[in-house]
């Protein structure tokens, strides 16, 4: 599976490379101790163990991992990946997702998975983008719906993540829902949708359902950490 890089106004998601160990290390340590309760790895130790771990995932062709780069730094602060890719079914997923603090609840968390999703649809050609997370995950899921995909049931028992067990909550986006929730993300993302302090004027949800052809999604909720 091909990594280009990815570029927007506030982030730009590039191909991992190991060499950003030590930013990476940094926005996972910084302030939230939940950041890797749902994930199958994670925390590490060090910066030199979170290295061979990424020099892993660098390799990885399915998963294939991005870097989520701060474009006003120029520094890594998360990380992104599609995966499962099914290109006889033009079907992806996208996962593997953790933000770092500075990026949590910020118009640059939405910008990444605008990112991905539009060129999982516009470039790859998919028909359905997934995304699947812990039944127990609610911020993962409140960040579904907010970002318009649509709750389609739970896999009960579906893996053994750290010793415990994982229901899997399943989400997608359709390629016929594409346009509404593009035409959403882009009318959220304009500096015209933030007043002096940075609040939102109009949400995800109100802009994606005053699009023609939009259908409902999951409830809307704020930006939170997939």
């Amino acid at each position: 599976m091909t990594r280009p890089v990815l570029t927007g106004r506030r982030v730009r998601l590039e191909p991992l490379d190991p060499g950003r160990a030590e930013e990476l290390f940094a926005a996972a340590r910084d302030g939230d101790p939940g950041l890797w309760r749902f994930l199958p790895y994670g925390p590490f130790a060090d910066v030199e163990q979170m290295r061979a771990w990424l020099e892993d995932r660098a390799a990885s062709e399915d998963p294939a991992f991005f870097a989520i780069v701060d474009v006003a730094s120029g520094r890594a602060a998360g990380m992104a990946s599609y995966l499962r890719h099914a290109p006889e079914h033009r079907v992806i997923e996208i996962g593997h997702i953790w933000f770092g603090s500075a990026l949590q609840r910020t118009p640059h968390a939405t910008e990444a998975i605008q990112l991905l999703a539009r060129h999982a649809f516009e470039a790859m050609g998919v028909r359905r983008l997934e995304w699947k997370c812990d039944a127990d995950n609610a911020r993962s899921r409140r960040a579904a719906e907010r970002f318009g995909f649509t709750f389609e049931g739970v896999f009960r028992q579906h893996m053994l993540v750290k010793g415990r067990n994982r229901d899997t909550a399943w989400y997608a986006l359709l390629d016929t829902e594409w346009p509404a929730a593009r035409a959403a993300f882009e009318a959220w993302l304009d500096d015209a949708n933030f007043d002096a302090e940075g609040r939102q004027r109009r949400s995800l949800a109100e802009l994606r359902a005053g699009h023609p052809g939009s259908s409902r999604h999951g409830r809307a909720a704020g930006p939170s950490q997939p």
